[in-house]
């Protein structure tokens, strides 16, 4: 334990009484007293606070960032509006996910949010694929995401600029005196908001978040059971080198203008591979969403077959959804397979247990459109 990292909230999070757990090389609360299922449900009737430090926080600054950035993935990001962030995929040659970012048209410089686990390897892509004139900048900020229905009546308390943006819009402002830059987006399907602020300011912003009535602080458990809900891919799981955009469902992060009869087609590595699977619907599986039966969750790595007994695909998240009210899972199923309302089976210790095909997110998304 004494070898992992510390986010700047490591301290109040013991004072919280969560149960800290290593991952992505930190020490991080997986849940506090309340419980993951009641975290969960918490977050999505009221508001919860996330300690998300341990995510990779980056500024891309040289001549054109956008344009040298599109280099590395397939997103628009020369389209992308000052303002605004975009959800970006780092591919590799042979058409797999490296990552996924998060990206922020900052004016001359872009500011990038990439998963901790990749951390290191995504600052040595950059580095290595990008030309000498650019720079990348390594932050030591703080990040919390402000999630669920209530959170915006938290942040119109505490600074009602922000919420003014609608989802996916990204600015900076003075929170009680803090700076901090707020983009109004999480990863829970529900409104909310993520704040990065300075490192040493980070706590004394968390206590004054805790503060309000409507939060609670929520762990990582819940944070997992809430995505996997909404639909959304864990890097490392559901998406990784092995799979592309096309067959994890991601062919809306591929930007039209980086498609075949485009502005700028091609440029991005495993273009040939991801472009081709596009156009001719020929990639082996595809990434769906799956409903059980009764109690039982089905976890991750559960083998799934048809009716006849053949073997079809995989469960890479699984577990029982709160909101639901029934197991749900997703995993890869064969084309042959992979239609709404088909019937499959999970493998759960020797017991084929019947799931249903359904399509993502399995709870109705609250983000804020205007």
């Amino acid at each position: 334990m004494s070898e992992l990292k510390h986010t700047p909230l490591h301290t109040l999070h013991g004072e919280l009484g969560a149960k800290l757990v290593p991952f992505a090389g930190f020490d991080m609360p997986v849940q506090y007293p309340l419980g993951v299922k009641k975290e969960h449900e918490h977050t999505r009737s009221a508001c919860g606070l996330f300690d998300v430090s341990h995510m990779g926080q980056l500024l891309l600054r040289g001549p054109s960032p956008a344009e040298a950035l599109e280099t590395l993935v397939p997103a628009d990001i020369l389209g992308l509006e000052k303002g605004w962030q975009r959800y970006a995929l780092f591919t590799s040659e042979e058409g797999g996910i490296l990552d996924d970012l998060m990206v922020v048209n900052a004016g001359d410089h872009l500011y990038l949010v990439v998963n901790a686990a990749c951390r290191e390897q995504d600052i040595a892509h950059l580095r290595r694929g990008l030309s000498e004139g650019h720079e990348i900048e390594v932050l030591d900020r703080g990040l919390l995401a402000l999630q669920g229905p209530r959170a915006a009546d938290v942040m119109a308390r505490l600074c009602p600029t922000a919420c003014e943006m609608v989802f996916m819009q990204h600015g900076r402002f003075s929170l009680k005196g803090i700076d901090v830059w707020i983009s109004r987006s999480g990863y829970t399907g529900e409104d909310g908001f993520e704040i990065s602020v300075a490192a040493e300011q980070s706590e004394t912003l968390a206590r004054r978040l805790l503060e309000e009535a409507e939060v609670e602080a929520i762990g990582l458990g819940a944070r997992d059971s809430l995505r996997l809900e909404a639909g959304l891919c864990l890097y490392g799981h559901d998406i990784d080198t092995e799979t592309t955009p096309v067959e994890a469902g991601l062919i809306w992060a591929i930007g039209k203008p980086r498609r075949q009869g485009g502005e700028r087609p091609a440029g991005f590595p495993g273009a040939d591979v991801i472009l081709h699977q596009i156009e001719a619907k020929d990639h082996r599986r595809k990434r769906v969403g799956l409903l059980g039966e009764g109690r039982a969750p089905v976890r991750e790595g559960a083998k799934l077959f048809d009716v006849d007994g053949n073997s079809i695909g995989v469960v890479t998240s699984g577990g029982f959804g709160p909101s639901v009210g029934q197991p749900v899972a997703m995993g890869y199923v064969t084309l042959a397979q992979s239609e709404p309302d088909t019937q499959v089976f999970a493998d759960v210790r020797g017991k084929r247990l019947p799931m249903t095909v359904s399509r993502m997110p399995f709870v109705t998304p609250g983000y804020y459109r205007g």
